[in-house]
């Protein structure tokens, strides 16, 4: 199972890569919208962590990109701040707030994989 995890923040990045390789997870990973897509299209990952708020990009532009590109792929938005309101982030499979206990976002990970 192949995971891109998009984020801007190298401790959240680092952090999500170390757990969930520690369970068994293949991560890429990407700091920017652009490198996101390039991933997104060399990688073709089986899930996506995809942060709200990228220096280049708006996370739910790239996410109407992916999900126009891959209709099914799961796609988990994550982001500091509760966007749970804006209706464009219900285009998402999953919605977490940034942690660093990462438990909520394995759980995700877990329910939204064996769905397949």
């Amino acid at each position: 199972m192949k995971i891109l995890i998009v984020d801007d923040d190298q401790n959240i990045l680092r952090l999500y890569k170390e757990e969930l390789e520690e369970d068994g997870y293949q991560i890429v990973t990407a700091s920017n919208g652009k490198e996101a897509m390039e991933q997104f299209e060399k990688e073709a990952p089986d899930l996506v962590t995809l942060d709200i708020l990228l220096p280049d990009v708006d996370g739910i532009k790239l996410l109407r990109q992916m999900k126009e590109k891959r209709p099914r792929l799961p796609v988990i938005m994550s982001t500091a701040y509760d966007y749970r309101d804006d209706f464009a982030v219900w285009a998402s499979e999953a919605y977490i707030v940034k942690s660093a206990d990462l438990t909520e976002l394995k759980s995700t990970i877990k329910k939204l994989t064996e769905k397949e």
